[in-house]
């Protein structure tokens, strides 16, 4: 049994299987955080092998549904000793025309684990969305996800539209996803670019210290 086994059964969309191998990972000692972490490697390359048209929609679901009841095994076994110190609020959400939500999902799951109040958008989120939810909710941060190369843009308009609205020094914005980088981030004026879902909380805790 290993890790790797275990992503191979969640790519290839075998649910039972990966909750079986999920529990007996979880039974003989394994952190928790690595398997999310590397299932959140998983998911991006399933969302690579989609964007180049080497998979297609139906797997990319059946992994996300193995990955969801993975995700639900572990979250238990998670350790929320830092949740008593409130790290901030966050709006997350994907980006406008996107649909792949799994790793945001693990980023949101961890995110509350380390303390943060987080408000979900889910998918497909309207740049104005994003601005209206964090003005709603008085929120530090927002976090947007893209895992396609052509809703990147998305991540930038948000950036902009708070720039319009005079509200840019308000909020931090986050990003990432599985085509988004450093020097993207740095080139749109990103705050922040987290490359995974255990740095969110990390990265995004030292901002705010």
């Amino acid at each position: 049994m290993s890790l790797d086994q275990l992503s191979q059964l969640v790519e290839d969309g075998q649910k039972e299987e990966s909750e079986a191998m999920a529990r007996k990972l979880l039974a003989d000692g394994a952190d928790p955080l690595e398997i999310l972490d590397k299932l959140t490697r998983t998911m991006q390359r399933v969302g690579d092998l989609f964007a180049n048209l080497d998979i297609f929609l139906p797997e990319v679901m059946l992994a996300g549904e193995a990955l969801t009841a993975v995700v639900d095994i572990v979250k238990p076994e998670l350790k929320t000793t830092d949740r008593v110190l409130a790290k901030g609020k966050v709006v997350i959400g994907v980006v406008k025309g996107d649909l792949h939500e799994i790793g945001k999902n693990i980023v949101k799951l961890m995110l509350e684990t380390n303390g943060f109040e987080v408000r979900d958008l889910g998918y497909d989120v309207d740049p104005l969305d994003f601005i209206k939810a964090a003005e709603e909710m008085s929120a530090d941060f927002i976090g947007a996800s893209s895992l396609m190369t052509t809703t990147m843009p998305r991540q930038k308009e948000i950036i902009e539209f708070l720039k319009d609205k005079g509200l840019r020094d308000k909020y931090k914005v986050v990003i990432g996803g599985a085509p988004t980088s450093q020097m993207w981030a740095d080139k749109i004026g990103a705050d922040l670019y987290c490359e995974d879902a255990n740095c969110a909380s990390q990265k995004m805790a030292a901002l705010i210290a």
